[in-house]
């Protein structure tokens, strides 16, 4: 794969485009605000993606070597002013969306996204617990954005619970994945929670958010934001997300973090499969 486009983590920067999508088929929308904010999302979480990864050389040299810039793919400057790039085209979609829907809610959305998403790969994402919230809310922000981008007050509150959701269950993970990368972290002197505190207070945190949110899933359904088709598939992603728990809970080695890390992400991908049947 081409370094510059393995760099911006398209598979991440797609995920966080579909909660753009989810919200416009909730609506059951197309325009072209809608088409901007997914492009300002992609841009806006490649950025992160990319400034993340220079601000972490000398940990990524530990834990993945095989990234573009540890592996000498592309230089460090390069990379910093790519990510530099990124910010700019989401801002410029951001503008684009506040100017054509005289809605200045949208633009403000992406500027405060450029400053988190920027603090957080220079100084938060070793802060213990505040870079796993910074990372869990830029997530739940996705769903906000698309919700204020079509600006009504039902879309508005179901871009708001769906971003709760996101928020809590990405915080989860980021936990879980600071379980799995302690050692690189350690060695670049970073202060996560695990670190602090070690993995057994920090597994169950993540573990108190996973019930959580699979406790407020069938929610969506019972006050009829989402349909029958809903409630089947979030059962697959509950069930996942519980097995994840199981997992961290047994053990907090790497191996079993990955495990549990991948588990959740793949029963968010599912939970945003039920987000499209449910709108049915």
């Amino acid at each position: 794969m081409n370094p510059y486009i393995e760099i911006l983590r398209p598979g991440n920067a797609v995920m966080g485009a579909i909660a753009i999508i989810l919200i416009a088929i909730i609506d059951k929308t197309i325009s072209i605000p809608i088409i901007l904010a997914m492009l300002a999302v992609f841009f806006e979480t490649a950025a992160g993606n990319v400034i993340n990864d220079y601000f972490d050389y000398n940990i990524d040299l530990i834990n993945k070597p095989e990234r573009p810039l540890p592996s000498g793919r592309i230089s460090l400057k390069s990379g910093r002013n790519y990510g530099y790039l990124q910010f700019l085209l989401g801002t410029v979609c951001g503008f684009l969306i506040s100017y054509l829907t005289n809605n200045w809610i949208p633009f403000v959305i992406v500027l405060i996204s450029d400053v988190i998403l920027y603090l957080y790969a220079y100084k938060l994402k070793s802060t213990p617990l505040i870079g796993n919230l910074a990372v869990g809310f830029m997530t739940g922000f996705g769903f906000v954005f698309g919700g204020f981008t079509i600006n009504t007050p039902e879309i508005i509150s179901i871009s708001i619970f769906l971003g709760f959701f996101a928020f809590v269950m990405t915080t989860a993970r980021e936990i879980i994945k600071d379980i799995e990368d302690i050692e690189g972290d350690k060695a670049e002197g970073a202060k996560t929670l695990p670190i602090l505190i070690g993995t057994k207070i920090p597994a169950i945190l993540a573990i108190f958010l996973i019930v959580i949110d699979s406790a407020l899933c069938p929610l969506l359904y019972f006050y009829h934001i989402f349909g029958v088709y809903y409630l089947a598939v979030i059962a697959i992603a509950v069930i996942l997300f519980l097995y994840s728990a199981i997992l961290i809970l047994k053990s907090q080695d790497r191996e079993t973090a990955h495990k549990a890390s991948k588990y959740l992400k793949i029963g968010m991908l599912i939970a945003f499969v039920a987000f499209i049947f449910g709108s049915f």
